[in-house]
């Protein structure tokens, strides 16, 4: 089955609903990979959709096994601007009382790690964690600056520093979850699913080497996660894809919705498929780092824009941009 799981063959599966259903056009709206998706089926079935949202775009050539790589100024920025959030609260976490001094305690975090596994949390939620999992906890922690998910970082780091300096720990239901994510298969069929399709979508390069040499690239500009984004992944190993990847030739009418700081899929991204996509409308939201963001991130100027579209089927007469 995996040579057959891929996005062309599930927008041909979704074109097969739309028939079955008796429907001329499909109305359709998609997240992160999702809007790939979405722009998938719009080159397959041009003229097949109503209406369309994409929200946090990919820009389609760049899509593939190592698209993280296009994120990781986006995330070594996300981590900077809540380090200055963490900075403010030095009287609840204890990490340092400016930007500089908290970024220097998660580099203490990732030395320790990688002198040897750090042990956090107490029986039976106890986990080893190295330094391959400290960066996977920072890029989950700073998908959103929302003061939740900021609050939720703060009191990651603060168990990971107090683990660096061997003190006994406590985990939250909320670490311990995202902790069995990172060490276990608990999770294991939402991520593998994810890399069915993207391995059966582009080739990845199968030369370790390759991955080795980009990591020490990017040690020095993305000292924390430079390595995690450039790491080699399942795709390495996978079949050759059965299909070339889809080219963006023909036009449609969507709204795209993307944020300047979108950590997991960047911002410009969504800027390159507006282009590709003349007829399309992107809505911006200014100064938040946040990935996904209609319905989601409670910004009341994007649900307005997305709403007015999704109940009249009108695009935005031009580009429109919501502040944060």
């Amino acid at each position: 089955m995996l040579p057959h799981v891929n996005t062309r063959n599930t927008a041909r599966d979704m074109d097969v609903i739309r028939g079955a259903l008796g429907e001329k056009k499909i109305s359709y709206f998609g997240y992160s990979y999702g809007t790939y998706l979405g722009t998938v089926y719009t080159q397959m079935f041009p003229g097949r959709t109503d209406r369309m949202v994409l929200d946090g775009a990919i820009d389609p050539r760049k899509y593939g096994p190592r698209l993280l790589q296009e994120a990781v100024g986006e995330n070594e920025r996300a981590l900077a601007d809540w380090a200055t959030w963490a900075a403010a609260r030095n009287g609840t976490y204890g990490l340092g009382r400016t930007r500089a001094q908290v970024l220097a305690t998660v580099d203490r975090i990732i030395r320790a790690s990688a002198r040897g596994p750090l042990t956090v949390g107490t029986a039976p939620d106890t986990f080893r964690l190295d330094d391959t999992h400290i960066p996977f906890i920072l890029l989950a922690g700073v998908d959103s600056d929302t003061d939740t998910s900021r609050a939720a970082l703060g009191e990651q780091i603060s168990v990971l520093a107090k683990a660096a300096a061997g003190l006994p720990t406590r985990l939250s239901p909320r670490f311990a979850e995202t902790l069995r994510l990172a060490t276990t298969g608990e999770q294991s069929p939402h991520g593998s699913v994810q890399s069915s399709i993207i391995c059966g979508d582009v080739a990845a390069p199968r030369d370790p080497e390759v991955y080795r040499r980009d990591i020490e690239r990017s040690r020095a500009a993305y000292p924390r996660f430079g390595a995690l984004t450039n790491n080699i992944n399942p795709c390495a190993f996978w079949d050759r894809p059965r299909e070339e990847p889809t080219q963006v030739k023909q036009d449609a009418e969507v709204l795209i919705v993307s944020a300047t700081g979108d950590p997991r899929t960047p911002h410009k991204g969504a800027v390159a498929l507006h282009g590709l996509l003349p007829s399309s409308r992107l809505v911006t939201l200014e100064g938040a780092n946040r990935h996904a963001v209609y319905g989601l991130y409670e910004n009341a100027c994007i649900d307005s824009k997305v709403n007015h579209y999704l109940a009249t089927g009108k695009l935005p007469a031009r580009d429109q941009t919501c502040s944060k």
